[in-house]
C-alpha cells in the first residue's frame, strides 16, 4: 500500500500552491530575509510542520517500547536556512519534551524515533540535524 499526494506551484516562492484535491490552497511568499515581502507561506514553514507531525507519529510508535507515554510528547521542528551568492541549504533541530518524563528514557525514545521517522530518513546525510530533548 503507498500514499500519494501531489500538490502543484504556479510562480514559484512568490505563487500560489495547492493540493490536488483542493483542500489546501496557500499563497507563498519569499522571506523578508531572503529579499521578499514575508507575506504568505514558504517552503520551509510547510517542511517545518511536516516534520514536526511525522516526528511526533514516530514518537508515539514508539513510546510504549521505552516505557513513556507519548500523548503528551511536544515536538518542534526548527528550520534554518541559510543563502550564500548562489544557493541555498539549511539545518534543522527536533526539540521534544514530555512533560515529567525521565530525559534519558526520552532522548533514547528520540534517538529511535530518528531511525524511523520518514522526513528524518529523508533527510539523512544531506541536512544536519540537531536532536535536543528538552
Amino acid at each position: 500500500m503507498a500514499y500519494v499526494v501531489s500538490a502543484t506551484t504556479k510562480g514559484g516562492r512568490n505563487g500560489r500552491a495547492i493540493l490536488e484535491n483542493g483542500g489546501l490552497s496557500l499563497a507563498m511568499g519569499l522571506q523578508k530575509e531572503f529579499g521578499g515581502n514575508g507575506e504568505g507561506h514558504n517552503p520551509e514553514q510547510l517542511f517545518a510542520l511536516g516534520w514536526s507531525a511525522c516526528f511526533g507519529q514516530a514518537i508515539l510508535a514508539l513510546s510504549k517500547k521505552h516505557g513513556l507515554d507519548g500523548q503528551d510528547a511536544r515536538v518542534t521542528c526548527q528550520v534554518t536556512m541559510d543563502k550564500d551568492e548562489i544557493s541555498f541549504g539549511f539545518k534543522a533541530e527536533l526539540k521534544v519534551t514530555i512533560p515529567g518524563a525521565d530525559k534519558a528514557k526520552v532522548q533514547a525514545l528520540v534517538e529511535d524515533a530518528h531511525k524511523i521517522c520518514p522526513y528524518s530518513r529523508a533527510t539523512r546525510n544531506n541536512v544536519p540535524v540537531t536532536l535536543t530533548v528538552v
